[in-house]
């Protein structure tokens, strides 16, 4: 957690009238006297544009709905129901995870799957978002080749599936924000055959009841189920550590 949601969730609560700046003065005085909470601050990461034609290099999945089609309402969002869907390929193409957000509320599903072949990023699709079926407007989807059953996930959730543009990763922007935070738990030299559900379902929860400054300081676990903010004093000290 870093200390802008630290110092905005504590206001939420009305717990702790802190900035965030205070907060890393206090880690970077920790530092120069030899502590370790610097360790704990999130690392800004370097993005590298890619450049290309735009074009599907992947092969074309057969009737897949371009994203242009999409109804007005999901632009918007402001609704709970319209999820964003991804992959995250472990190292050396060992495993993958298959990670779907709610746009509105950040809410966030994610299984570890052997690899991307498409029937089982189809299984592990339709398992996450079985319990939220009523709750399951639209999904907008990577073009990677492991959404190839769309169909199936479509017509068993009774809901529209759309595609992203290629190379148009903005275009599934709390996705893609959402797998960098997971990466944060599963490093890019991750063998993620190796990583149990338990893992990923550990990781997930964190991030679901993590207060995020554009809910305002809520958290995506609150938004999406509707529950009101609170902040007990364990949640504090383990906030404070990290």
């Amino acid at each position: 957690m870093s200390p802008e949601q630290i110092s905005g969730r504590l206001s939420l609560c009305n717990q702790l009238e802190i900035s965030q700046e205070t907060i890393y003065q206090y880690v970077y005085r920790d530092k120069r006297a030899g502590g370790k909470l610097v360790s704990h601050l999130r690392s800004q990461k370097r993005y590298r544009k890619r450049y290309g034609s735009g074009e599907e290099r992947r092969g074309v999945i057969k009737n897949r709905v371009s994203i242009e089609q999409r109804p007005a309402i999901v632009a918007e969002k402001n609704r709970i129901g319209d999820w964003e869907g991804d992959s995250i390929i472990g190292k050396d193409h060992q495993g993958a995870l298959v990670t779907l957000v709610d746009r509105y509320s950040r809410y966030t599903l994610c299984a570890p799957v052997a690899s991307k072949h498409a029937e089982g990023v189809t299984a592990a699709m339709l398992a996450l978002l079985e319990p939220y079926k009523a709750r399951c407007h639209t999904i907008i989807l990577d073009n990677g080749k492991e959404f190839a059953l769309h169909e199936t996930v479509a017509s068993q959730l009774e809901t529209a599936v759309y595609f992203a543009h290629p190379y148009h990763s903005w275009e599934r922007g709390v996705n893609e924000n959402t797998n960098g935070l997971i990466r944060q738990y599963f490093p890019k030299n991750t063998n993620l055959k190796e990583v149990t559900p338990d893992e990923v379902n550990f990781a997930i929860d964190q991030l679901n009841h993590r207060p995020r400054k554009s809910l305002g300081y809520r958290t995506p676990y609150e938004v999406f189920f509707d529950k009101h903010s609170t902040w007990h004093n364990t949640e504090l000290d383990v906030a404070l550590r990290i």
